[in-house]
């Protein structure tokens, strides 16, 4: 239900944060900054939440429980905004949450263009199989039996198809289509199966190292910059597990959470976790490891995201030639199945 309640907004969301900041910094009032921000942002929501937000601050609320009651920020950024509010560092708070939204964008930006090229090919086959099957093969059935000879097994196999499309073809197609994008939105997209796309992913040649360099950026990025403006560790890991897009990683941090909260040390925890090697590798655990004792470990962390952003720019440039062989062969598939 929020999903649908804040679709489209996500421009408006980071135009509000990114402008409070700036005009906060530049020592406008709170009442002033938003009221400044309503005349811009087009939203009819956002300009009714925004005159809330004014109208609750002018009453004595703080920032952080009118953002709260919004329902429009997760909760790590109304904690990240409490703090800033109790310690006096509200613009630079702002401006941390404007950069982790960016990041954030900027990690699934990453995905879905290193996606766009194999679904462009796959769905072109699939339109060219569909149009082939439907208004081809009929035509090229009927030719064939009016042969007077014996067919191999395969030719009646497909003249059979050829008729039953030729004559149903308006209904089975259309119904067969359906059930493609629903079998697709099932795996990919629905909430509670989503995870088995995300295996499918993952075993997917490039793509699922691409998805494990994205997950590592934006672990380090959200851990570093959350722990860098005073979240305590638990509470950046559960600000994590609802960052992340991976219901693998979202496992991980979720277990992690609950390890830290008790008490267990970040090697301690890894240690607890099954085939932890498979989702972080040693050497980023060991870098974790070394800042936790040594104290360093926000930096530790914007480190690890400095590494993999940097990898995951190498693999999405690489990805279409990764990819380009496994897409000539469906291809090739394609074309000897017709």
């Amino acid at each position: 239900m929020k999903f649908f309640s804040n679709f489209g907004l996500g421009q408006e969301k980071d135009y509000l944060i990114e402008n409070l900041s700036l005009l906060l910094a530049s020592g406008i009032t709170i009442t002033s900054a938003l009221e400044a921000i309503k005349v811009e942002v087009k939203s009819q929501r956002i300009k009714r939440i925004v005159t809330a937000l004014e109208e609750d601050v002018e009453a004595g609320v703080p920032l952080w429980r009118a953002l709260e009651g919004s329902r429009l920020f997760a909760p790590h950024v109304v904690s990240l905004v409490k703090i800033g509010e109790e310690a006096g560092r509200l613009s630079e708070n702002l401006k941390v949450i404007a950069e982790e939204e960016q990041k954030d964008r900027e990690f699934r930006s990453k995905i879905r263009s290193a996606m766009m090229y194999p679904v462009f090919v796959f769905t072109l086959t699939v339109i060219i199989g569909v149009g082939i099957a439907w208004f081809i093969l009929p035509r090229l059935a009927s030719v064939f039996s009016e042969l007077d000879i014996k067919l191999p097994f395969i030719t009646r196999v497909l003249i059979g198809l050829g008729g039953f499309l030729g004559k149903h073809g308006a209904i089975v197609i259309p119904l067969a289509l359906l059930a493609a994008a629903v079998l697709i939105y099932f795996i990919f997209i629905f909430r509670r199966t989503k995870f088995i796309g995300q295996f499918i992913l993952f075993k997917i040649p490039g793509v699922g190292k691409l998805i494990k360099e994205v997950e590592l950026s934006r672990m380090g990025y959200i851990l570093g910059t959350l722990l860098k403006a005073g979240l305590t560790a638990p509470e950046s890991l559960g600000s994590l597990a609802e960052a992340s897009t991976s219901f693998t990683y979202r496992n991980l941090y979720a277990f992690l959470k609950d390890h830290v909260e008790a008490g267990d040390s970040f090697q301690k925890s890894f240690r607890s976790f099954p085939k932890i090697n498979s989702f972080i590798p040693t050497p980023i655990e060991e870098l974790i490891v070394t800042g936790e004792k040594s104290g360093r470990l926000s930096e530790t962390f914007l480190k690890i995201a400095e590494i993999f952003e940097s990898k995951t720019d190498i693999t999405t440039k690489n990805l279409t030639v990764i990819l380009e062989p496994i897409l000539l062969v469906i291809v090739w598939l394609g074309v000897v199945a017709v």
